[in-house]
Formats: C-alpha cells, sequence, structure tokens
C-alpha cells in the first residue's frame, strides 16, 4: 500500500511537471490547470493551518474553556472577525474599521522590523566595516581599509540615490543639487550589482530546482522502465 501511494504520489509530480513545462509552448489551458490546482492546495493548506493554529486554540477553546478573562479577550477578537465578513457582503463598509486595524497592526509591525532587522544591522555593519579591531585577526590593516571603503561607499551613495529632495529655481522645473545627481549615479552603480547579484542567485536556485526535477524525471522513468522488465 505505501509504494502504491508513492508511486501515485511520484506520479502526480511528474504529471505536474509536465504541465508546468507546457508553458516553454506558450500559454496553455494545461498550464492554467497546474497553476489553478497550486493556487487551491495552498489557499486550503493556509485556510486549515490557519483554522488549526490560530482559530481553535486561540478563539474557540479560550472561549469555551477559558477563564473569564480569556473569554472576554476571545469575544474582543470575535467581533473584528465577524465583521470582516461583511468585506464580502453588500454590507462591505461595516468591515472597514476592522481592515483598517489590521493594516495599521501590519504597517507597524513591518516598519518596526525593517528599522530592528535591516537598518539598525546595516548601520552597524557600515561602522563594524571600518572599527580596526573587528578584522584584526583574520584579515590585514589594507584589506580591512578597501573593505571599508567600499562598504561605506556603497551605503552612504544608495541612500543618496533616494534622496527626492529638489531645489527651487526660478523658470526652471525642480530638480535635484548637482552633486547629489552625481553621487546618485555612484549609488546606481551599487544598486545594478546588487540586483545583478539577486538576479545571480535566483537563477542558481530555479537551475537547482530544475536539475532536481530532471533528476525525478530520470528515476521516475527508471522505475516505470524496471517494473515493466521485472513484469516480463
Amino acid at each position: 500500500m505505501a509504494n502504491m501511494m508513492d508511486f501515485i504520489g511520484v506520479s502526480l509530480g511528474f504529471l505536474l511537471t509536465i504541465l508546468i513545462f507546457s508553458y516553454l509552448l506558450g500559454d496553455n489551458p494545461f498550464f492554467r490547470l497546474a497553476i489553478h490546482i497550486f493556487i487551491g492546495v495552498s489557499a486550503g493548506y493556509v485556510a486549515m493551518v490557519t483554522v488549526n493554529n490560530v482559530l481553535i486554540p486561540r478563539m474557540i477553546i479560550p472561549l469555551v474553556q477559558g477563564s473569564p478573562g480569556e473569554r472576554l479577550l476571545s469575544i474582543l477578537l470575535f467581533i473584528p472577525s465577524v465583521f470582516l465578513f461583511f468585506k464580502v457582503t453588500p454590507l462591505r463598509k461595516l468591515g472597514n474599521w476592522a481592515v483598517a486595524i489590521l493594516v495599521g497592526i501590519g504597517a507597524a509591525a513591518a516598519i518596526g522590523g525593517a528599522i530592528t532587522g535591516t537598518l539598525f544591522p546595516q548601520i552597524l555593519g557600515t561602522i563594524n566595516s571600518v572599527d580596526p579591531e573587528a578584522y584584526a585577526i583574520t584579515t590585514s590593516f589594507w584589506d580591512q581599509a578597501i573593505n571599508g571603503i567600499i562598504i561605506v561607499l556603497g551605503t552612504v551613495t544608495t541612500l543618496i540615490y533616494f534622496h527626492f529632495g529638489t531645489q527651487d529655481t526660478p523658470g526652471q522645473s525642480d530638480k535635484r543639487l548637482p552633486i547629489i545627481e552625481h553621487i546618485s549615479k555612484v549609488g546606481k552603480v551599487f544598486l545594478a550589482i546588487t540586483f545583478g547579484a539577486l538576479y545571480a542567485g535566483v537563477f542558481l536556485t530555479s537551475l537547482a530546482a530544475l536539475v532536481e526535477r530532471l533528476t525525478s524525471f530520470w528515476t521516475f522513468l527508471n522505475n516505470i522502465g524496471f517494473q515493466l522488465f521485472s513484469s516480463f
């Protein structure tokens, strides 16, 4: 039974991969079918995870078996959840305040995560790049100096590239200061290098996935051939 289920799973994976690869011939119903299956399965999985890991343990169970404080908190969480369902009805305006709360909390979490997870580490990394004690053991002075200069130059010029301040000039359209324009060109080079490295990483990841799929193809075909040969 286990071997049969494994065979069915491998066969479905083989079939869906072929349907995805059919996009090489252009957009077609087989490719759209595979995409719809993928989106449907992903949506169903997310819904089940939400129900099992969020709604039941954090709302239903405390509401039925919890203390008075937990029940009150569950009711407070249940009310905006009900109003969210109005967004799919003609009374969708009643759910605007619940959506506003979600957007506000999401924006605050995103900003906080960007500051603590990206901006502060970037600042500390830039400072450490010119710290004489940071690389005193592993690298030479000149290697540390060159690395520090490149990191600081890339950080500063990239930030200046996103500087949108303008200078008011009578009779002319507003534009950035000439020195900002020249420095931003250096930042554009660093951005191009960064995007190129990211694209190379995505390409290598996709190539690894392609190799894995081709390997699974070969394994599947070998198994089919072995089973056919064994039957004779």
